[in-house]
């Protein structure tokens, strides 16, 4: 096999409303976390949870649905990869942040989230699917904390959304 495979996908709740920027030639980017538990029964009988917490980053149109959308409670099917960035404190420190750079959220529940209900955005029914859609060449230039957006995303605003259906559904 040439290379690896890097590909991560979540199903979990939103921790706090999308947070949406635009970078200097005016792509978006939305930054927000997602809880994932696990539950188990130890030794004792004892039933335990642990959770854990994933920052998801989203980029172009993608990144504005996420916001539009997108609330803290809110449940969602994320699919992109892990990638690790380097940045610098105002101590002057550097520091490394692991995320998961989204290329598909699936809005999963009710707009409120709380079960199912009306549909996140133009995918309809109880389920809204977007994917980000491959364009132009790389972008270039500042991108405060985030990183540069996904290979193929162009300054222009990058790809749009497409509506889901059933087949967009990971299960």
């Amino acid at each position: 096999m040439a290379g690896g495979v890097n590909k991560v996908i979540l199903i979990g709740n939103l921790g706090a409303d999308p947070e949406v920027r635009f970078t200097p030639g005016g792509q978006a980017v939305a930054n927000f976390r997602i809880a994932t538990s696990d539950t188990w029964t130890d030794k004792n009988g004892q039933k335990q949870e642990r959770t854990e917490w994933h920052r998801i980053v989203v980029w172009g149109k993608l990144a504005e649905l996420c916001g539009e959308y997108l609330k803290k409670g809110r449940q969602c099917y994320v699919e992109g990869r892990l990638q690790t960035r380097e940045w610098t404190d105002k101590e002057n420190r550097k520091n490394y942040t692991t995320e998961v750079v989204a290329n598909a959220v699936t809005f999963l529940g009710g707009r409120d989230g709380a079960g199912a209900g009306a549909g996140g955005g133009g995918g309809g029914g109880a389920r809204g699917g977007y994917s980000q859609q491959r364009g132009g060449g790389q972008q270039q230039g500042g991108y405060d904390d985030y990183g540069p957006p996904p290979m193929g995303m162009d300054e222009g605003g990058g790809g749009g959304g497409n509506g889901g259906g059933d087949d967009d559904i990971p299960f």
